[in-house]
């Protein structure tokens, strides 16, 4: 779960729920039009942009921000070195019994039992990390497509209702409320824009740039263990991913 996410999203929420509670009443911000038009209307035009599976494969990708868990680079290095270490001990049919978590790594080093090549295991897992990476990168394009959309059609539905207004001009306190909810497209436009797609879709982008570098990570490890580098070595190579602050000293 990630906490950032879930703290923002709720925050958020909380502050402009809040601001309309101080402002008078919740129910003055709702109407239904408004919201047709706005949510479901953003809905439609987004699926003429995408295929089918891209739109609703969105949603599970949507649910990443808050279920993904960034893959923790010291335990890969900790175990990639344990598996090194075995390697080079009983060579490398000594792995296809290992204990592997990681699905991804236990992939890889099921290639390197099948005997193999470094370059064929490195050209089939850079497949998988592309094509991975292609998926998330249409999920993100489905919620920035959302932000893009959704004020643009808060502002259809303000025309709209600015026409129905300026129609019932002889009843001049039809006008106040009127306004009022032609206003409301608006906001609900900036707020499925600003509070939903951006965040989601920026969420998204940085999954994926976590992803990729642990799955480089993994794949750099082994290949260092199919061409049988010393496991010390394999983890001073591999400490090149992680933070400067997060690397071991050189007395450890």
């Amino acid at each position: 779960m990630d906490i950032a996410t879930l703290v923002g999203l709720l925050g958020a929420i909380a502050m402009v729920v809040m601001a309309m509670v101080i402002g008078g009443s919740v129910l003055t911000f709702i109407d239904v039009p408004s919201i047709l038009i706005v949510v479901v209307g953003t809905h439609f035009v987004i699926m003429m942009k995408y295929s089918l599976g891209d739109f609703l494969g969105a949603a599970s990708s949507g649910m990443k921000v808050l279920t993904f868990k960034s893959p923790d680079c010291d335990e890969l290095i900790e175990k990639i070195v344990e598996l090194a270490d075995m390697a080079r001990k009983s060579g490398l049919l000594a792995l296809e019994g290992a204990d592997i978590s990681d699905p991804f790594m236990k992939k890889g080093i099921g290639l390197l039992v099948d005997g193999h090549d470094g370059d064929v295991v490195q050209a089939i897992l850079e497949k998988d990390v592309q094509m991975a990476s292609q998926r998330h990168a249409n999920g993100a394009g489905v919620f920035k497509s959302m932000a893009d959309i959704a004020p643009a059609m808060g502002m259809i539905g303000t025309l709209i209702g600015l026409v129905a207004m300026l129609s019932n001009m002889d009843d001049p306190k039809s006008i106040g409320p009127a306004m009022a909810v032609a206003l409301l497209t608006t906001l609900y436009g900036a707020i499925m824009a600003n509070m939903v797609g951006i965040p989601i879709a920026d969420k998204l982008n940085l999954r994926d740039n976590e992803e990729k570098i642990s799955k480089k990570l993994v794949i750099d490890g082994l290949l260092g263990i199919q061409a049988g580098q010393n496991p010390r070595v394999i983890e001073q190579v591999l400490h090149g991913y992680l933070a400067e602050s997060k690397r071991p000293s050189a007395e450890e």
